[in-house]
């Protein structure tokens, strides 16, 4: 009977450690790299980024006093109290008070059983520290309320210097001309150092969204734009893309300024979606129009001119005007030039410059290319040109030699004249004396 009773003894004591090798079952504890490792303690280590609890940061190579949270879950049936961290930190990263040393941080507050508790170390990032994910470890203290004593729980982590993301905007030509349709290129560049995704940009079209910018006037419910929304995906840093629309200004607008409000949302390197605005700004230059009509050669003042007009169909004036008469094709008209001044809005303005031929005068048609050359309201140097053809009539020329010969007869005729008229005052005089 004793040894039956030993013998079933010892079944019973041996069965358990050959099922739990055939079938590889794990012990509750430490078990070495399994993923799946569970650890019995009071507190859990859940996160790690730069920022505050509430407010994650992107921070770049070399920013001094940057916060650097960690958070923890007390995981344990008791509230802790008195809890204290110290960051041991990689090469590269440093204590804002102590070279080289651990970096401490206190919790100002005690966590209650099942509650999250965060802790935020300020550190100093080294120049020369790459963009990259790091090691460190963190060590707690704390006490369990109603009990005597300091726990201690390490954690060993990795976390990343993401660098930053920075949005800036601007349009490729500021310029937006009334009258007609604009194409707009809209600059989006990422000025920073970290990899920007799933951007979205969204042109604000509403009072409520316009009423948001103060002080500032963005006329955007005035104009016509085509479209107002763009899907821009993943922008790299210190690169950029483009949005394009097509915006028609009335003529009400002329010189004013036009300021479009664009909402970016992004997911930026934390995998946090942001919103910002950003204004793209424009000006609206009045548009010219310049028509040459009612050019032909006609004599003024015994010489031959051409004359036309000039007129103005837009709705700002055109500055600083010359018009310039060249000839063209087999043409000899001599080129010559007359400044017109400001040609205004709906009010003609004549020209009339001088006829004259570079060599013996061509009669007949000749082709000639008037040129009107002016300035807008900033200041830009504009040409309107006009090829035309006007017809020289030989029986209406006047000799350039015509008006000193003649001015040299009546001179000669009037010497003539006076000294005939001398003479015969001189012989009724000498009639008129009484003889001795």
């Amino acid at each position: 009977m004793n040894f039956k009773l030993l013998s079933s003894l010892f079944v019973i004591g041996i069965v358990p450690f050959v099922l739990d090798n055939s079938y590889a079952q794990m012990i509750t504890g430490d078990f070495g790299d399994s993923p799946f490792e569970r650890k019995f303690g009071d507190v859990k280590y859940l996160d790690s980024y730069f920022g505050t609890v509430n407010n994650k940061m992107e921070v770049n190579s070399g920013d001094q006093v940057v916060p650097f949270t960690v958070i923890f879950a007390n995981v344990g049936t008791q509230d802790i109290t008195g809890i204290r961290g110290q960051l041991s930190p990689p090469l590269g990263f440093s204590s804002p008070n102590v070279k080289n040393g651990l970096i401490f941080a206190d919790s100002n507050s005690n966590s209650l059983a099942g509650d999250l508790f965060s802790l935020t170390f300020f550190v100093n990032i080294d120049e020369n520290t790459p963009l990259q994910e790091y090691p460190a470890s963190v060590d707690i203290d704390y006490s369990r309320l109603r009990e005597s004593g300091i726990r201690t729980a390490s954690f060993n982590f990795n976390f990343m210097i993401t660098g930053d993301s920075i949005v800036n905007v601007r349009p490729l030509n500021p310029i937006l001309m009334s009258l007609e349709e604009n194409n707009v290129i809209i600059e989006i560049t990422n000025d920073g150092t970290a990899t920007i995704s799933g951007v979205n940009v969204v042109l604000q079209n509403t009072d409520t969204a316009t009423s948001l910018i103060q002080n500032s006037v963005t006329n955007v419910e005035n104009v016509v734009i085509l479209d107002s929304n763009w899907h821009v995906g993943t922008i790299p840093p210190k690169t950029s893309k483009y949005i394009t629309t097509s915006i028609y200004v009335p003529s009400n607008l002329k010189g004013e300024t036009f300021r479009a409000p664009l909402e970016i949302s992004y997911i930026n390197a934390h995998g946090d979606q942001y919103t910002i605005t950003r204004i793209a700004d424009f000006f609206i230059n009045g548009k010219i129009i310049i028509d040459i009509y009612d050019v032909q050669v006609k004599e003024v003042a015994g010489k031959k001119t051409i004359i036309g007009s000039v007129i103005n169909e837009g709705n700002d004036d055109a500055l600083f005007s010359f018009v310039t008469i060249e000839p063209s094709g087999n043409s000899n008209i001599k080129l010559q030039k007359q400044f017109i001044d400001e040609i205004g809005i709906d009010s003609p303005v004549p020209f009339n410059v001088p006829l004259k031929f570079d060599g013996e005068p061509v009669y007949g048609i000749n082709d000639i290319k008037i040129t009107v050359r002016y300035k807008d309201s900033v200041r830009n140097e504009i040409f309107e040109t006009l090829e035309t053809s006007i017809f020289i009539e030989e029986s209406t020329v006047v000799e350039e030699h015509s008006f000193p010969f003649l001015a040299i007869l009546g001179l000669i005729m009037g010497v003539g004249v006076l000294t005939f008229m001398i003479k015969k005052r001189s012989k009724i005089n000498l009639r008129n004396i009484p003889k001795i």
